[in-house]
């Protein structure tokens, strides 16, 4: 009888589960069998879902449900806090599995060649991101002392972090924002938040529910100008063809035509302003200055020549997540992936035995977290055809236990999926004891000492 296919799976966010669970309902899950390690540097699973969406979404936060269900799988195991290269090298991973796939995601900002972007004052929204939503390596405080701030992007990114600074943290005290962060947004002084954009409302990445839900704040007053309200053959075309598209320009038409409210908080929606200097005086932010940009028939924009400046005390940049560099792959400076063949890893033209990639260090940061799942499904095809063909690399130890001696031989202080469980009741009781469904804890060693309690 055939020992059970062994699988590495370093990630344990939307990308690696949703490769775990193709893996699950292959053919492959009955015979011979799958065995399945997922490997998360975090102490706790569920990546972009925990520590990269906004804590005022639960719908998206939803998502956990069906995640939780793939890890509870007993073919399933959770290594967490266990960091790559760190605690497991490459060669480590090929000597217990038949098979590695790489589900890194992506957690740094797009850089944004533009002068002055480096001054104090300017943020990427990623960091900001991380902040509020209580991820172990950030800082438990975040400057928030500007009256007016600049986003510029115009992607879901870019209304999270404009919503959020937007809102009064009472208005999120009933999520599961930890104190410190509460503590930090109680204390912000934003009234105007202005997000940019280089072109116009059919080309913004907005998804039309995100969008709505800037409206439905009563702290929030959404404003759009008239002038921005502007389409060319090549906007109508994409209008005519997409209908989230559509859904996007009908909402922005319908702001833009309305009377201005009374709601405290200013956010402001600005189309053809392409950012090109964040200003600074004595090394700290004090303005940004767009040139205003009109379309060419395309969707596509030129610039005009006219300036714009902009009273605004802090800029955050969303303009794109970035992934880090995995040592021993390939690595692709340009697009921020590892090279790859429809999931299958390509190092001088050959595919790396055994090594395979999904998700946003496969394809790039773009699309929401459904089309996640498409991907997994074409990486791991390719790994079970190669897996049928007996193009795998036999390990030399596939024995489950391995790993664990390994781990614990290194005295690497991994948590584990029974953990989840006991980390997950522990912010659970938190946020009973202050009538809310959780608090998230923040502290690296706190979660672990919960998971381990």
């Amino acid at each position: 009888m055939r020992r059970p296919l062994r699988v590495a799976i370093v990630g344990a966010g939307p990308a690696g589960i949703y490769a775990a669970d193709a893996l699950l309902k292959s053919d492959a899950a009955s015979e011979p069998g799958v065995s399945i390690d997922l490997f998360e540097r975090m102490p706790a699973p569920f990546g972009l879902i925990r520590y990269g969406v906004a804590p005022d979404h639960p719908r998206i936060k939803g998502i956990v449900t069906a995640l939780h269900q793939v890890l509870d799988k007993p073919q399933i195991r959770l290594f967490g806090n266990v960091d790559y290269p760190t605690d497991i090298t490459l060669d480590d991973l090929h000597e217990f599995y038949d098979a590695v796939i790489f589900s890194t995601g992506a957690e740094k900002d797009r850089a944004l060649d533009i002068p002055g972007i480096d001054l104090d004052g300017s943020y990427g929204a990623a960091d900001f991101v991380s902040w509020y939503d209580g991820h172990p390596e950030v800082p438990r405080t975040w400057p928030l002392e500007a009256e007016k701030v600049a986003v510029l992007g115009v992607g879901n990114v870019a209304l999270d972090v404009a919503r959020i600074l937007a809102k009064t943290a009472d208005e999120l005290l009933p999520t599961e924002i930890p104190q410190n962060v509460y503590d930090g947004l109680a204390k912000n002084r934003a009234l105007e938040v202005h997000v940019f954009g280089r072109r116009g409302p059919a080309q913004a990445k907005f998804s039309p529910m995100e969008l709505r839900e800037l409206d439905h704040s009563p702290n929030i007053e959404v404003i759009v100008n008239p002038e921005d309200i502007d389409y060319d053959e090549g906007s109508i075309a994409t209008r005519r063809s997409n209908k989230q598209v559509d859904m996007v320009a009908k909402t922005l038409e319908n702001w833009a035509i309305r009377d201005v409210g009374d709601r405290p908080h200013k956010l402001f929606l600005h189309f053809f302003e392409s950012p090109t200097e964040v200003l600074g005086e004595d090394g700290k932010v004090v303005g940004l200055r767009t040139e205003r940009t009109e379309l060419d028939g395309t969707g596509n924009v030129k610039g005009t020549g006219e300036i714009h400046t902009w009273d605004v005390g802090a800029v955050y940049r969303a303009v794109g997540y970035l992934s880090d560099e995995l040592p021993k792959l390939p690595w692709d400076m340009e697009s921020g992936t590892v090279p790859h063949e429809a999931g299958r890893v390509i190092e001088g033209g050959e595919h790396m035995p055994s090594t395979y990639v999904t998700g946003w260090i496969k394809r790039g940061p773009i699309g929401l977290i459904g089309h996640t799942k498409g991907d997994a499904n074409e990486t791991v095809a390719n790994l079970l055809a190669d897996f049928a063909a007996d193009r795998l690399v036999t390990p030399g130890a596939p024995g489950e236990d391995a790993v664990v001696e390994f781990l614990e031989a290194k005295n690497v202080r991994y948590t584990t999926w029974e953990g989840w469980y006991r980390l997950d009741e522990a912010e659970k009781a938190l946020g009973a004891a202050e009538g809310r469904e959780r608090v998230k804890i923040v502290e690296r060693e706190a979660m672990i000492e919960a998971s381990e309690a």
